[in-house]
């Protein structure tokens, strides 16, 4: 799996990527920096990647997951409820491709605003 920092205002966090397509996808398009939007506490952003949904994508996701919304072209990172998540439950806007996880505790991204800029970046080795 290949390793990623993400960077958001004062918050760092270190993340890896799956294997997946759309992973891939997203690696290949790396170093990307853009503003934050916010959902409850989920912040996306959108990314220079078009990928369709995958066969095993969610509509509930867990703690610390990176995903891709293609409805959006957006990078998310899923660090608590949306507004519309039941309790207990982390759901996206609709359906995306799970893309990696947080190696990081996924709270640190709390106090990240909307309009924040956003870097994800290779891990260096």
């Amino acid at each position: 799996m290949k390793r990623i920092i993400i960077k958001a205002g004062e918050v760092e966090a270190e993340a890896e990527l799956n294997e997946s397509a759309t992973a891939k996808a997203i690696w290949q398009a790396l170093p990307i920096e853009e503003p934050a939007s916010t959902w409850g506490e989920e912040i996306y952003f959108r990314i220079p990647v078009a990928q369709d949904l995958e066969p095993d994508a969610l509509e509930l996701v867990q703690l610390g997951d990176l995903g891709y919304w293609p409805q959006g072209q957006a990078f998310c990172i899923f660090f608590g409820a949306t507004p519309i998540s039941g309790p207990g439950e982390i759901r996206p806007a609709s359906a995306v491709n799970i893309i990696g996880r947080l190696l990081d505790d996924p709270k640190k991204f709390l106090p990240v605003a909307a309009g924040t800029l956003v870097r994800v970046e290779p891990a260096e080795l």
